[in-house]
């Protein structure tokens, strides 16, 4: 099985953006997302985007004139994003969200963990340890904003367990999970047209089984006000106010 950075660097990372169904189309999801949760930066608030991937959140916040520091674990999608930057104010970090403070200057207005990347951490415990973090880097009436799976109560069953993705004329994305005591086994396989055949990548790694209520806990436990409330594709929001 594949640690997470492998699975990235090496089976997802080269789809990422055609997983989300095109940069375009992921920045749109994106715009609606934090309008949702009510995260609008002023020009120039310092804005931190944890597990940035191809940077669709750090190009919508820097769009509405957030100075966005972007950090993720895979360099195929940074070098997306620095490509896609431009002039727009993106400082991109290659770094695991743990450190992320280190690369941090002054208390952030706003920081973001979207998709389901907090379940990507190797431990409930350093969920818990990003989560402190998070609270104590926000400034006074910053928001933090993070989506992610409720793996929490029993998984689904035979057939249930394949889950379609994405897919076009040349490849299909389709998702295979397992639930397991304390994680979530992950199996992504892609079809890809090479002529007249097709060739199949499987890659597999495991994700954190997180409940919502442990996330709050924690956040409000470190000085947040909380609130827990549906995400988009099936998620769940929490938005949590320093």
């Amino acid at each position: 099985m594949a640690s997470t950075q492998e699975h990235y660097d090496d089976h997802l990372g080269p789809i990422y953006t055609w997983m989300l169904g095109g940069f375009d189309a992921a920045c749109s999801a994106a715009e609606e997302e934090l309008d949702n949760a009510g995260l609008a930066p002023a020009k120039g608030d310092v804005v931190v985007d944890l597990g940035c991937g191809s940077g669709q959140f750090s190009i919508v916040l820097a769009r509405n004139g957030a100075s966005v520091l972007a950090v993720d674990c895979c360099k195929p999608l940074l070098a997306e994003l620095d490509q896609r930057s431009g002039e727009l104010n993106v400082r991109t970090i290659h770094s695991d969200m743990l450190s992320f403070r280190r690369h941090l200057s002054q208390p952030a207005s706003g920081i973001v963990c979207m998709g389901d990347t907090l379940t990507h951490l190797p431990s409930k415990e350093d969920v818990q340890v990003l989560l402190r973090d998070v609270a104590s880097a926000l400034k006074s009436g910053g928001v933090f904003v993070a989506t992610f799976r409720n793996y929490a109560g029993d998984g689904p069953m035979g057939d249930a367990r394949f889950i379609p993705v994405q897919s076009d004329a040349n490849r299909i994305l389709t998702c295979f999970i397992e639930y397991g005591r304390f994680s979530v086994g992950v199996t992504d396989l892609v079809h890809e047209r090479d002529g007249d055949s097709w060739q199949l990548r499987t890659s597999s790694y495991e994700k954190l089984r997180l409940e919502p209520a442990e996330v709050s806990a924690t956040l409000e436990e470190s000085g947040c006000h909380v609130r827990t409330e549906n995400g988009s594709r099936g998620m769940v929001r929490i938005v949590a106010v320093r």
